[in-house]
């Protein structure tokens, strides 16, 4: 089967959700262009700044996608084979992902640009309001760190990293003096677009010729080095204004998401009429991935960002909902982001299956089959497949920092919310607390059963993906009680919920099952701090779950 029908088909999939599926929830959310949004009525120019809806779809698409798209897929297909995991891509993102995006979007916009959290006190009680900050921020932690050490494992490549990190840099100062000059001068969007994009593929080429090069410091490997080089940017992009770095670097990210998946898709056209992409890799491998976990629920949290991702809403909800300028932009960029996303993701996974199963053993990590097929595919373009490698590894590292800094600055504001810290140096040392634990997981030492040490990032990832799906669960659960109260449909949110949580809580029980039985049966205390923080989550999602049961039981009266 060729590549190209695949992808074809599953890109008009996605197109028939937007335009059908979209246009029922718009409807069902009733969305007026003429409402004021917190953008328009609050505008400080710091958070609240009404934004081009295109402009915001590339930083809200940047900031949710990250290496989620890329590495999910890629695992999924490894283990799963490459049906199962296109199934769950299409009709995840349109029936449960473009819902829980869209949702919260416009459930943030409806309540002045406040969190999801602050809207479930509102409508359910102080009581979930504490919970669902805690589970946030756990989960915060999770995915600040499975993206920092899985950039850490990019940067410290002995053939490429150097290339890649010099790039990287150079692409955060170049998003830099964007901010500056948009700020200041005023120059219209197209222009500065026309004048900044080439400089990031100049970026890549300079990469070549002032390779970075790291020293170690502390005792750290050179990965270890880059985990707390890259968490000190974390730190430092969390607390200085949105325009001066997060935007202009969220929508060079997103063109950039684009144009890699764009020029690939073409060079993927061009391909199959020269070099025939036939699929190589089997559409079903087995029930059981390598750890022994089963096809469900672990394919359903293994591929989380490219179909359903609960780490969106604290996007939607955070910075976002902050931005947008008319309501109705909802659609395009809440929906239309999490369906683009999901096209990521189905490009991702092309690039696994353009390879045989003997190919994916020798490359092993996700971002090296990612680049490897990248340039292939762009190699058909004429492009050198150097350069095209080292253009993907890139692109790799850009969609992490996308993530990385939104989601520090959110672990910031969610830690200042539960501590009531408020002015003076509060969102330094509520952004240093977000840090401190992510810092712990990633200087420990991981090994494997066999005691080989292996990249934090491949044992959080599993965790990670369950905690993210748990986080959706509660989402969509608590604003399914908003739409409840508000009498639109609510089911079309509480369906996915359920669905949702019987796919988190049964991952996690899969994960925590070794640590418990260890404790349980033989006696043994085990301080596994991933294996504790999981079973915090999910004690947090059980009383959620019961607060939630509280509302509907009342009806729609008054909390």
């Amino acid at each position: 089967m060729s590549v190209l029908i695949l992808l074809i088909a599953g890109m008009l999939l996605l197109l028939a959700g937007y335009f059908i599926y979209g246009l029922f929830l718009s409807k069902v959310f009733r969305l007026d262009k003429n409402n004021k949004t917190p953008a328009v009525k609050f505008r400080d120019d710091e958070d609240f700044v009404p934004t081009n809806k295109f402009y915001l779809l590339g930083q809200h698409l940047s900031a949710i996608a990250a290496a989620g798209p890329i590495v999910g897929p890629i695992l999924a297909g490894m283990w799963f084979g490459w049906l199962p995991t296109m199934f769950w891509i299409v009709f995840g993102a349109i029936f449960i992902g473009g819902v829980h995006d869209m949702v919260s979007l416009v459930a943030s916009i409806r309540h002045q640009g406040r969190s999801i959290a602050e809207i479930i006190r509102e409508n359910m009680s102080k009581k979930a309001f504490i919970l669902f900050l805690l589970f946030l921020w756990f989960s915060l932690i999770y995915i600040i760190t499975a993206f920092t050490d899985i950039t850490a494992s990019t940067f410290a490549d002995k053939i490429v990293g150097a290339q890649v990190a010099s790039s990287s840099m150079m692409y955060l100062v170049l998003a830099f003096l964007m901010g500056i000059i948009l700020k200041n001068i005023k120059i219209p969007l197209s222009v500065s677009t026309i004048i900044f994009l080439p400089f990031v593929f100049v970026c890549i080429y300079l990469g070549k010729y002032f390779p970075l090069k790291i020293t170690p410091f502390f005792g750290l490997s050179v990965h270890g080095t880059w985990n707390l080089i890259l968490l000190f940017y974390c730190f430092f992009a969390a607390v200085i204004p949105v325009w001066l770095l997060l935007q202009p670097r969220g929508y060079l990210g997103g063109f950039f998401l684009v144009a890699t998946a764009g020029a690939s898709f073409i060079g993927i056209i061009i391909g199959s009429f020269t070099q025939h992409f036939f699929v190589q890799y089997p559409a079903f491998t087995g029930w059981l991935n390598p750890q022994g976990f089963p096809l469900f629920p672990l394919l359903f949290t293994t591929v989380a960002c490219g179909a359903c991702s609960g780490f969106h809403t604290l996007v939607s909800s955070g910075t976002t909902s902050k931005q947008i300028s008319q309501e109705t932009d909802a659609k395009l960029v809440g929906f239309g982001g999490m369906l683009i996303e999901s096209f990521v993701a189905l490009f991702a996974l092309a690039t696994l299956l353009i390879l045989s199963p003997q190919n994916v053993q020798r490359l092993k990590d996700p971002n090296q089959i990612f680049a490897q097929g990248v340039s292939v595919f762009l190699n058909c373009l004429g492009i050198n497949k150097e350069f095209a490698f080292n253009f993907a590894l890139l692109a790799f590292a850009t969609f992490v920092y996308d993530t990385l800094d939104v989601a520090t600055r959110l672990g910031r504001y969610i830690f200042q919310e539960l501590i009531g810290w408020r002015g003076g140096l509060s969102s330094y040392l509520a952004t240093l607390v977000t840090l401190v634990f992510p810092a712990f997981f990633l200087i420990r030492e991981v090994t494997d059963s066999q005691g080989n040490v292996i990249p934090a990032w491949k044992t959080f990832w599993t965790v990670f993906g369950a905690s993210n799906q748990l986080l959706a669960a509660m989402v969509l659960l608590g604003l399914s009680v908003w739409m409840f109260r508000k009498r639109m449909r609510f089911l079309l949110v509480l369906v996915p919920a359920a669905f949702m949580i019987v796919v988190a809580v049964t991952a996690l029980y899969y994960i925590l099952r070794p640590w418990l039985s260890a404790i349980l049966f033989q006696g043994k205390i085990l301080a596994d701090p991933m294996a504790i923080t999981g079973v915090v989550l999910l004690v947090l999602a059980i009383l959620l779950i019961v607060e939630a049961a509280r509302v509907f039981a009342k009806g729609r009266q008054k909390i």
